[in-house]
């Protein structure tokens, strides 16, 4: 019996592409390749409950790789460049396509299979662009796409007589009518709506990652967890805040919060948990506090109280004075004290947002930030 390892990200193209040959009589083994930019499948806010309902109703094993620091590399200086937005496409496809390719080496498969569907994406699945991936992973005639196979040179698969060609397919272009006619075909049901699900694709996402990258060329994975949730604000070179949109992201910025970074919440009302980190962070406890005082139910007061705590650990004790003891350098780990100040106005927070510019080059604030 022939083996192939199958690269599954979980939506309807791969899964169809893994059907499609476990039809011939092939094993597959499928293998979900995670990034620092993609979705979490460990999240059940931000994934399905169950990843991969087709593994278990069909019953193909998938493996889980995460590409971790290989990945943020050709993000920084992909080879042929990014997409629209921060996505190296096509360095993430060389990328993953070798990883497969050791995979395929180690279990002893013949080939990899792959969704990719011929027209549906402009930069990385073009003909040529297709056999230009194939061919700098080092697997040249060995990547069988089911869906589009029949427009395409045959693969040594289908020269060898592992699988039948007439039995794959001829899709193209970005319509998803073919596919969902074949997933009604196969019994397939339980599969998401096509979306982006790379991080990198996302223009707000995207160029928050510009800006980090812009000034911190190693961050921290925390940093890049940060980018998924809350408003940014760059304090300084070195120093930014994120402040939460709702309760879900207050519970993650304080989670990601570390033991010489800041956190401030306006007690009594409705109110973000502000994260205040970085080199040179005390120096702007105050202008962070009126940031979270805009965004709490406080924000109509002249003047609000705003408490901090510093380090990521709960304290009973409260100082004296705590602008001083900051400013004047004494250690104020594990303590809670207040900061009066008034909510930041609508140019304090144009100065220091991180947003992408509108078409002219302005930083436009939400409905949510002018109220």
């Amino acid at each position: 019996m022939a083996k192939v390892i199958a690269l599954l990200s979980g939506g309807l193209d791969s899964t169809l592409s893994v059907l499609a040959v476990m039809r011939q009589g092939i094993e597959v083994t499928a293998v979900t390749f995670l990034t620092h930019f993609g979705c979490d499948i460990s999240d059940s806010s931000s994934c399905s409950r169950n990843p991969f309902p087709a593994a278990e109703k069909f019953g193909f094993q998938v493996k889980l790789s995460h590409l971790a620091d290989k990945f943020v590399e050709i993000v920084k200086n992909p080879r042929h460049g990014h997409g629209r937005n921060m996505n190296p496409c096509i360095d993430c496809r060389i990328l993953m396509l070798k990883e497969a390719r050791e995979l395929m080496q180690m279990t002893g498969a013949d080939f990899i299979v792959t969704g990719e569907v011929l027209g549906q994406r402009p930069m990385s699945q073009q003909r040529n662009t297709l056999a230009m991936i194939d061919k700098e992973a080092g697997l040249k005639g060995y990547v069988l796409r089911p869906l589009s196979a029949k427009l395409m040179e045959m693969t040594m698969p289908e020269k060898d007589g592992l699988i039948d060609r007439g039995r794959l397919y001829a899709f193209n272009g970005r319509s998803r009518r073919p596919q969902m006619a074949l997933a009604e075909e196969f019994g397939l049901t339980d599969y998401p709506a096509p979306a982006g699900g790379c991080l990198l694709t996302e223009p707000n996402y995207s160029h928050r990652l510009k800006e980090l990258l812009g000034h911190d060329p190693d961050p921290s994975l925390d940093s890049f967890h940060l980018l998924r949730v809350g408003r940014h604000f760059r304090l300084s070179p070195t120093c930014k805040t994120v402040v939460g949109r709702d309760e879900r992201e207050n519970v993650v910025i304080e989670s990601l919060a570390r033991n010489n970074d800041y956190l401030l919440t306006v007690e009594g009302v409705g109110s973000p948990v502000a994260l205040l980190y970085g080199a040179g962070s005390e120096s702007f406890v105050p202008v962070a506090a009126s940031l979270c005082a805009r965004y709490s139910d406080a924000k109509g007061f002249p003047e609000v109280e705003v408490t901090v705590r510093k380090g990521n650990s709960i304290s009973d004790v409260t100082a004296e004075s705590p602008v001083r003891d900051i400013f004047g350098g004494e250690q104020v780990a594990d303590r809670i004290f207040k900061v009066a100040v008034p909510p930041a106005n609508n140019e304090l927070i144009r100065v220091y947002r991180i947003e992408k510019p509108d078409g002219k080059g302005r930083n436009v604030l939400s409905s949510a930030d002018q109220r």
